[in-house]
């Protein structure tokens, strides 16, 4: 039990990581059935209790069967402190700490949606000097991080600031619906609407771009069957009223490559606004998530960044880290904390 694990608890998907570098995550939508949060947990990472500590942070407390954050906050840290038993639970906040879950009650709003600063906060060591970015696309959202000598710099702290600073960009490479994307594309010699419908999510445009690999048995899509191109096409028909005898697939791709450029043309805005009114240069820029082509995409094509340095955090870690990056950093944090806690000592490993 000389491991600490740590717990990113998000609404759609739950990721843990060993402070060995293993790291998990299983789909969860909380938001359907919140009381089996602790069970689902149990699944996640029985086989690595007990343990030294359990370092969480989460988003999940956005989610509508909460009627507040701080109710999403009680409940979800409820879950973790039944399956903890004994077992430690540390909490990051985006005031940059690890505190007591009473604590993180008490503050519900710095508790709320901490992993980016969590993730920003381990990585910045890998760019201790000068300014640097920290871009971690997912399947849900986009996070563009300031990073100054090595420490996250955010204009905004809770998701509501981050909106309005564009250092949050509610938009990720599975789970948004395209018609939050677009509203029309292009058919033939002219458009058409988007139907305001779940039909098609991004995970369908990256499946017929060949970003995203096939994964027959990946049924988390809009309409419930597999990850593949096939089930791609007739997803992103649907999403214009059509089905595959109206659309070819030719057309399918069509349209998935014009939402792939709409949605890098959206990041691109908030990109620009995190940049803005800094005439200094960005020395590094960190990326991470299961969008990290899309990540890599933004940097190549923007002028300001264009002498940057590019570190991949799937090529620096391994694949998996870059998919859990966030409860991968908590993980690392957490066990940083006992260190010192022990030795009175910053631990180097």
């Amino acid at each position: 039990m000389n491991h600490v694990v740590g717990l990113d608890i998000g609404g759609a998907n739950l990721k843990a990581a060993h402070s060995d570098g293993s790291c998990r995550s299983r789909p969860f939508a909380i938001w359907q059935s919140p009381d089996k949060l602790g069970n689902e947990l149990q699944e996640l990472i029985g086989d690595w209790l007990p343990c030294r500590a359990l370092a969480v942070t989460m988003t999940a407390e956005l989610a509508d069967c909460f009627a507040t954050k701080a109710e999403g906050v009680d409940r979800i840290l409820a879950s973790v402190e039944s399956l903890a038993g004994d077992i430690p639970v540390s909490v990051w906040q985006t005031g940059g700490e690890f505190v007591s879950p009473d604590f993180a009650r008490e503050f519900p709003l710095l508790t709320a949606a901490a992993n980016w600063h969590a993730l920003a906060t381990f990585v910045g060591r890998m760019a201790p000097r000068g300014r640097s970015l920290l871009i971690d696309i997912g399947t849900t959202t986009c996070d563009i991080i300031p990073i100054e000598n090595g420490l996250p710099m955010p204009t905004g702290r809770t998701d509501l600031e981050r909106l309005q600073s564009g250092e949050l960009v509610y938009s990720g490479v599975r789970r948004t619906p395209v018609c939050a994307v677009a509203h029309s594309v292009p058919l033939g010699e002219g458009y058409v609407q988007l139907a305001a419908e779940l039909f098609a999510t991004m995970l369908d445009v990256y499946l017929l771009t060949g970003d995203i690999a096939e994964n027959a048995s990946d049924c988390e899509t809009a309409n419930g069957r597999a990850a593949t191109v096939e089930f791609a096409h007739d997803r992103l028909a649907r999403a214009i009223c059509g089905d595959r005898a109206e659309v070819s697939l030719d057309e399918a791709r069509g349209i998935a490559s014009f939402l792939a450029d709409v949605q890098q043309q959206r990041l691109a805005g908030g990109l620009n606004r995190v940049l803005a009114g800094n005439d200094r240069p960005v020395e590094s820029v960190l990326v991470s998530g299961s969008g990290s082509f899309l990540a890599r995409r933004l940097v190549e094509s923007h002028p300001k960044l264009s002498g940057a340095t590019v570190h991949q955090l799937t090529e620096i870690f391994s694949p998996e880290v870059g998919e859990a990056a966030c409860a991968f950093a908590l993980a690392k944090l957490g066990d940083e904390q006992i260190y010192e806690a022990f030795t009175g000592r910053v631990s180097i490993d």
